[in-house]
């Protein structure tokens, strides 16, 4: 029997673990998707690992080239733990051979930088399709 306590419903946005040391970078994702997930910041790829092991998390932004330990460091660490979050790895420097590595460690997509909005928008989508990208 209910005696008055007000029930609370969970928070029903995305939560993106945008992983990026470049603070100008960040800035452009936080623009881009603040209106629409709840997101959480880290600059290096240990603060990764750790704020994705406090839970919470639906996807990861993971810029490859970050400092302490790299992307694809951190990317093989969570998956050694979690093989299905999605992770989509995104970098300026995108040459073959970072792709080829981030796939066999396991990323679930790449994205390029300069970071496109529309591009941005539908690789998150394919992962997260209940994200409502218009603003009500």
């Amino acid at each position: 029997m209910n005696t008055g306590t007000t029930e609370t419903f969970p928070n029903t946005r995305r939560t993106i673990l945008i992983a990026e040391d470049e603070d100008s970078n960040y800035l452009l994702l936080y623009t881009i998707l603040s209106k629409f997930c709840n997101l959480k910041r880290a600059k290096t790829g240990k603060e990764a690992i750790t704020l994705f092991e406090e839970g919470g998390i639906d996807l990861i932004l993971m810029d490859i080239k970050m400092p302490e330990m790299t992307g694809i460091e951190a990317l093989v660490e969570i998956r050694k733990t979690d093989k299905t979050i999605p992770i989509v790895m995104q970098s300026a420097y995108a040459f073959d051979v970072d792709m080829e590595y981030a796939r066999n460690a396991g990323a679930s997509d790449f994205i390029t930088k300069p970071i496109n909005q529309k591009v941005l928008k539908s690789t998150i989508s394919n992962y997260c399709p209940d994200i409502e990208w218009q603003v009500k």
